[in-house]
């Protein structure tokens, strides 16, 4: 029953958040830190309606000038209220186009000033990518990334595709991993206490004086990194 009374109050929290969020954006349009207003706006009060506990260990992520690259693991789409705390100022995403079409959503990920990919188009994907670079360079601001590509629902890290890692060579900016404990298999939505959440944000990674063949040694060690760190995460969560 009261997981069932949490949805309905999810799905309507949904709804009034899209209202707030499309009015931020429209009356401050591909503004780049729409997406970090918008995040929490969704997911405050979604973590309380769902009755989750946050911890964000993200010092090292606030402490770091812009521009960088967030990479981190993306486990459902409750991510977006997991998630949504947690983006630093004036960051921004890469996203499939057609996300631009999902209602509400898509509409506010678009004048939140995301970044859409066209990836059945390859012009238009690599003009895309060459566009995060001058983001990055030239209007401070830093990129978001799921290096794997899709949901991993829960189950450890699924193998990185290389385009947050090329594009932080390419713009010689540092990666930053961002790592969110296991939640996809823990959270009991009919308990009054549903679950613990911990996100912890590791030691930026640098990439500067790097080339595209320095590319799988930075990606095999952002990887081994977060994976050591997410069970880290997990165990501390079960011993709680």
């Amino acid at each position: 029953m009261l997981q069932i009374l949490r949805l309905c109050l999810i799905g309507l929290h949904f709804l009034v958040a899209a209202v707030i969020n499309f009015l931020i954006c429209l009356v401050r349009p591909f503004n780049p830190d729409n997406s970090r207003l918008c995040g929490w706006v969704y997911s405050a009060p979604a973590l309380r309606i769902l009755g989750l506990s946050m911890k964000l260990d993200t010092a090292d992520m606030l402490r770091q000038p812009n521009p960088f690259v967030v990479v981190a693991n993306h486990q459902s789409n409750w991510d977006l209220w997991v998630l949504g705390c947690s983006v630093p100022r004036r960051t921004v995403s890469l996203g499939k186009k057609s996300l631009k079409w999902v209602p509400f959503f898509g509409q506010i990920y678009w004048l939140a000033g995301n970044i859409l990919i066209d990836r059945g188009n390859a012009f238009k994907a690599k003009q895309a990518m060459l566009k995060t670079t001058d983001v990055m360079l030239h209007q401070d601001t830093s990129i978001w990334v799921f290096p794997e590509g899709t949901r991993n629902l829960g189950k450890g890290l699924l193998p990185f595709k290389k385009g947050a890692f090329q594009m932080a060579i390419n713009a010689g900016v540092p990666i930053v991993p961002l790592v969110c404990s296991n939640y996809k298999s823990t959270m009991r939505l009919n308990r009054w206490h549903s679950g613990r959440i911990v996100i912890k944000t590791l030691a930026p990674i640098p990439t500067a004086g790097m080339t595209l063949e320095d590319m799988p040694a930075l990606m095999e060690r952002c990887r081994e990194q977060m994976l050591a760190c997410l069970a880290e995460l997990d165990a501390q969560i079960a011993q709680a």
